[in-house]
């Protein structure tokens, strides 16, 4: 069963199978506006084909308990507005993992993913139990930077030529949110 979360205004959704075709209108629509801050990408990544595949690898994942990622909509609604994961996560005495995000381009600015952002961490910290969520930007992306500053994340950091970003290597800022009920 897919688990979700209500916030006042979105629904989270972990990945199904039959969310193929609405994540891949989400990606077509949305192709030139996170280019910028993506990798690039493959013709491949925008097939019915290959969403189904990434589907099939995040349930993966989740069931390994190493990533959960939440699908984004408004309540009401079946079309996908955003993306979060929590990807690469490590147990142990680390207890950790990364934070991605995304948001299509005709709701930026509404602050949608402040909200669903704030539901999902509260799920990391409480229900995963995780210590420690690593988020990076690329210094030039003031909207990522002002979101996770208002969430309580702290810079930690410059990594140099960190990622492989739309064909160049790109500088990220470091930053990190500790749980704050972990002692």
């Amino acid at each position: 069963m897919t688990e979700r979360i209500s916030t006042q205004r979105l629904v989270l959704a972990q990945p199904a199978a039959a969310d193929g075709p609405a994540l891949l209108r989400y990606r077509l629509s949305n192709r030139l506006h996170l280019s910028a801050w993506e990798p690039l990408r493959a013709a491949s990544f925008y097939t019915l084909e290959d969403v189904e595949l990434q589907l099939r690898q995040m349930r993966e994942h989740l069931a390994a308990g190493s990533a959960v990622h939440w699908l984004l909509a408004r309540q009401g609604s079946t079309e996908l507005i955003g993306l979060c994961s929590f990807t690469n996560i490590v147990r142990g005495p680390f207890q950790a993992c990364h934070l991605g995000f995304s948001l299509s381009e005709e709701h930026q600015g509404k602050g949608y993913m402040a909200e669903a952002l704030q539901a999902a961490i509260a799920h990391a910290f409480q229900t995963l139990e995780l210590h420690r969520i690593m988020a990076n930007y690329q210094p030039a992306n003031v909207r990522s930077a002002a979101l996770l500053q208002r969430l309580g994340f702290e810079r930690e950091g410059l990594a140099r030529r960190y990622l492989k970003i739309n064909g160049h290597w790109a500088d990220h800022v470091l930053t990190s949110l500790i749980n704050p009920h972990d002692d």
